[in-house]
């Protein structure tokens, strides 16, 4: 699949030119001769005899990026000046902050908000410890936390280089459901000592949102912590991926009218996504699911079934299918890909069933081109923001954990989950619906408090929430926490 330029590889060159002739028009043909695209032209300075200009310039790579570089130099007259990378300087310093929300004016305030008036609120939670939700920044906490195993696609970084990525997904936290999300790296890859940080500081947080742990030790993380914590642990590579995938595969079914128990799926990659989102479509209902893997359809007489393979073993396959990918896809209903670029073609495409549904999630390079694909398949979806139908995380995660963290839920569920999916479902309207629109932007102003409104009644309803948890609306997107709903603790 060809790369094309994407504003995530944007640079911006200064270049000093000539203030007459045609320098303008060069520019722009250099970089489009070159495959990149100009967004961006502006005149920073202007003499007499030279301008200065800042041309931002769309690259399909870093290595297409210093190709650009390299044709504007050779423009005759150009002098090339700073080039920056645009991505590079969004992360200058980090991209998030801890602020106070009360303003520290004088010796009052210095005296309420820490010593000596603090010890009171102190000792009132050492005397109630429930009260750290009303009093404190529990309420609306989650620690975001790593071991940078398995970071996006990039495998085994470690911690630090993993940061980046969980400062994102705190500012996600914040920007679409009001959540203080605070990144946790950890430098250990050891299944036990992991549960045991998470579990010291958990005291702090009232959820933990698990990020880039490889498989097959997410899973034993995940549970472990699950049944030692009370409050909501969530690995969102996991169960945020499982939930995108149901709600885009409930609307993709409303497209070509097929009924989710009658269908036949097929999926690639066993992995902690490929588990996560096959358990949630049995939940959801599909009855025919067969999963394969690197070394082909994953059924009972494999002899190299670990227990997590044992588990696809014993609850898919049910015709005892062997072989290969390609073979299990054909006259298959939905394929679902989480594994590897180009495992599948146009022809294994064609092979599949009427009306063929094709989730390629593989990120960045797709388990199948996505425009050979949408030559007999009827819908089709990428983790990609440059082709329609994205199945993206964001849609999920911000909305759950508002959920949860309204209802002071305890725990989270596969009934939580499926109720995620099907509110996020529901955001596109039949009217709205079809084959290149069956899941929201990241943007649509309903997804995270809907999401969110699903997961709190659905964790209300299962009990999970403590018994001070309050009764009020959901906030917005952006939304604060409504204070006046917490009741004012008697000291």
């Amino acid at each position: 699949m060809a790369t094309v330029p994407s504003v995530s590889n944007s640079i911006t060159v200064r270049l000093e030119v000539p203030a007459s002739g045609g320098a303008v028009s060069n520019i722009t043909t250099a970089v489009e001769s070159s495959g990149g695209s100009v967004t961006g032209l502006d005149v920073t300075a202007s003499g007499l005899e030279s301008l200065r200009i800042d041309v931002t310039v769309a690259a399909a790579s870093v290595a297409h990026g210093e190709e650009i570089v390299e044709k504007l130099r050779a423009i005759d007259g150009v002098t090339i000046g700073k080039v920056s990378d645009r991505t590079f300087l969004m992360h200058l310093g980090g991209k998030i902050e801890m602020s106070s929300k009360l303003p520290i004016r004088n010796r009052d305030d210095l005296s309420m908000i820490y010593t000596p008036g603090v010890a009171r609120v102190c000792m009132a939670i050492a005397e109630n410890p429930e009260d750290a939700r009303r009093l404190t920044i529990k309420r609306n906490s989650v620690a975001v936390v790593t071991d940078g195993s398995a970071v996006l696609g990039l495998g085994n970084i470690g911690p630090q280089a993993a940061l980046p990525v969980m400062e994102g997904k705190a500012a996600l936290f914040k920007r679409f459901a009001g959540i203080d999300a605070w990144p946790i790296c950890l430098d250990t890859q050891d299944a036990d000592e992991i549960v045991a940080i998470v579990k010291a500081i958990a005291p702090g947080f009232a959820g933990i949102n698990l990020e880039d742990i490889s498989a097959p030790r997410c899973f034993e993380i995940e549970a472990r912590l699950r049944e030692a914590l009370d409050i909501p642990v969530f690995h969102d590579d996991q169960h945020g991926t499982a939930i995108v995938v149901l709600a885009a595969l409930t609307n993709a079914l409303r497209v070509v009218g097929k009924e989710i128990g009658d269908i036949r799926v097929v999926m690639s990659g066993a992995g902690a996504a490929g588990t996560a989102i096959l358990k949630l479509l049995l939940a959801a209902g599909v009855e025919h699911a067969t999963v394969a893997d690197v070394h082909g359809v994953v059924h009972r007489d494999r002899e190299d079934l670990n227990d997590s393979l044992r588990w696809i073993a014993e609850h898919t396959n049910r015709s005892g299918r062997t072989g290969s990918l390609k073979e299990a896809v054909a006259g298959a209903d939905v394929f679902i890909g989480v594994s590897a670029p180009n495992v599948l073609d146009g022809d294994d495409i064609a092979s599949m069933a009427d009306n063929a549904i094709v989730f390629a999630l593989a990120n960045p390079d797709p388990e199948v081109d996505p425009a050979v694909a949408r030559q007999t398949a009827a819908v089709v979806a990428t983790g990609r923001s440059d082709f329609p139908n994205q199945i993206n995380n964001v849609l999920v995660f911000p909305g759950v954990f508002r959920g949860l963290l309204d209802a002071q839920s305890r725990t989270v569920n596969t009934e939580m989950m499926i109720a995620a999916a099907r509110a996020l479902a529901t955001t596109v309207t039949d009217e709205q619906l079809n084959a290149n629109y069956i899941i929201p932007s990241v943007f649509h102003p309903d997804v995270a408090k809907t999401v969110a409104a699903a997961v709190r009644e659905a964790a209300l309803a299962a009990g999970g929430g403590g018994e001070t948890a309050p009764s009020r609306p959901t906030p917005g997107i952006v939304g604060t926490l409504d204070t006046a709903a917490f009741p004012v603790v008697k000291l």
